[in-house]
């Protein structure tokens, strides 16, 4: 059972609220700030935010956990469930990603494996499924940006970690990841062989960026894996000012 859900926001009267601002007259926004520094963009979404939040929507910001790439969503708090999915998925299909998030959070990996989902379709709710339509549907939540596929295996993407970490938090308590640095809920990362703490890829980077001799924060042994590269603004950055800068050749005439 999914978390329960606050009353919807509505003005006196009990009609809609009218004044909601579509997510693409936000993004429009947001894509005007391209060139903007980080406090101005971060100003210009607390304002957002300020008036949304009695809309019980918000502008939350996070980051791919594979590479760190900083990432926006424009979320619906009024619902922290699947059934915010309703309007553009059948019910079988609902049930179809509740059972692969269940195996994504129950993975040490953070993935699930294509086959292991499609086995369950025969388990799954209201009308039946065949595993050729199951496999169909799995690609529509990639398209939606609610899964992410590499390799034939399937994981969150950043907007559904963003969109339903409460909802996870609630109906997983036990097989719940939370990441020893930033204590945000973890899908993907890495662990210490000796005591078992988790961090994301991009804490991981960070925490031990320059250091020769990586060790876990928490019991101090050596950090096995490898450090990641990660997305780094400045170097993007840079990288497009140099790119910038440099002038087309022109092509010789004969």
């Amino acid at each position: 059972m999914g978390a329960p859900r606050p009353p919807s926001p509505r003005p006196e009267g009990g009609a809609e609220a009218a004044f909601l601002p579509s997510p693409r007259t936000v993004w429009a926004a947001l894509g005007r700030l391209g060139n903007a520094t980080v406090e101005k963009l971060e100003d210009f979404i607390n304002n957002i935010n300020s008036v949304l939040e009695s809309l019980y929507i918000e502008i939350k910001k996070g980051v791919t956990e594979d590479d760190g790439r900083p990432i926006y969503a424009l979320v619906n708090l009024a619902t922290t469930s699947v059934s915010k999915m309703a309007s553009d998925f059948a019910e079988n299909e609902l049930d179809l990603f509740r059972k692969a998030l269940e195996l994504i959070i129950d993975s040490e990996t953070g993935f699930a494996s294509s086959t292991n989902i499609l086995n369950l379709v025969d388990q799954l709710k209201g009308k039946k499924m065949r595993k050729k339509e199951a496999e169909q549907v799995l690609q529509k939540f990639v398209q939606h940006k609610w899964l992410v596929e590499k390799e034939g295996e399937f994981t969150l993407h950043c907007r559904a970690i963003l969109e339903m970490e409460q909802y996870i938090r609630e109906t997983h308590p036990d097989a719940v990841k939370v990441c020893d640095l930033c204590h945000g809920l973890l899908i993907q990362g890495q662990s210490c062989e000796t005591c078992g703490i988790k961090m994301h890829l991009p804490c991981v980077a960070k925490y031990f960026q320059s250091n020769s001799e990586p060790r876990c924060p928490h019991c101090n042994d050596y950090w096995p894996h490898e450090i990641p590269e990660v997305f780094d603004p400045e170097k993007e950055r840079e990288a497009g000012i140099s790119k910038s800068n440099k002038k087309p050749l022109r092509s010789r005439q004969h």
